[in-house]
C-alpha cells in the first residue's frame, strides 16, 4: 500500500491571531485573487497564482512570522513572474489608435501596459488601500521608491487618458 502525503491543515499560529492555515485561506484567498486579477488581467490565471502561493506557504507555515504579508508579497511576485513569461512570447501594443472615452476595459488595458512595479504600486495603493510601508514590503523596495512608482504610474496613465 502506498502512503499518500498528508497535509496538516489545522496548523495554528499566535501571530496576529490568524488561526489555522484553513482559516487564513478562507479569509484571505478571495482578496488575494482580486489583487492578482488586477495585476494579471485574468481571473483564471489569478486564481492559479494565488493557489500556488498558498501551496508554497503551507510547508513554511511555522517559519513565517506574518502570513498575510508573506502571501501578499508572494502574489505580487508570482504576477510579476507571469508577466515576464508572457513577454517572451508576445509584445502587446495596448495604446488606442484614436482618442476615445475610456471604459473599464480600456482602463484595464492601460493599467496592463504599465511596467509591473508601477502597476503593482498603483493597485496596492488605490485598490488595496495599503500604506507605502506595506507596499514597499510587498514590492521589496523602499517606501520612497513606492511614491516614485505611484507618481510615474499615474503620469503614464494620464498620457493614455488625456491624450
Amino acid at each position: 500500500m502506498v502512503d499518500e502525503p498528508s497535509f496538516e491543515t489545522s496548523r495554528s499560529t499566535d501571530v496576529g491571531g490568524e488561526g489555522s492555515f484553513d482559516d487564513l485561506y478562507r479569509r484571505e484567498q478571495p482578496e488575494l485573487v482580486r489583487l492578482a486579477v488586477l495585476l494579471v488581467g485574468s481571473p483564471e490565471v489569478a486564481a492559479d497564482l494565488v493557489q500556488d502561493c498558498f501551496v508554497r506557504l503551507h510547508p513554511r507555515w511555522d517559519k513565517v512570522e506574518d502570513h498575510r504579508a508573506y502571501l501578499r508579497r508572494s502574489v505580487v511576485n508570482a504576477c510579476h513572474s507571469h508577466h515576464r513569461g508572457l513577454r517572451r512570447f508576445r509584445r502587446l501594443d495596448l495604446r488606442p489608435s484614436e482618442p476615445a472615452e475610456l471604459g473599464a476595459a480600456e482602463l484595464s488595458d492601460a493599467l496592463a501596459a504599465l511596467p509591473h512595479r508601477q502597476r503593482a504600486a498603483l493597485v496596492l495603493r488605490f485598490y488595496s488601500g495599503l500604506p507605502d510601508a506595506e507596499i514597499a514590503d510587498a514590492l521589496g523596495c523602499r517606501p520612497g521608491t513606492v511614491a516614485s512608482l505611484v507618481h510615474r504610474g499615474l503620469a503614464a496613465l494620464r498620457e493614455v487618458i488625456e491624450p
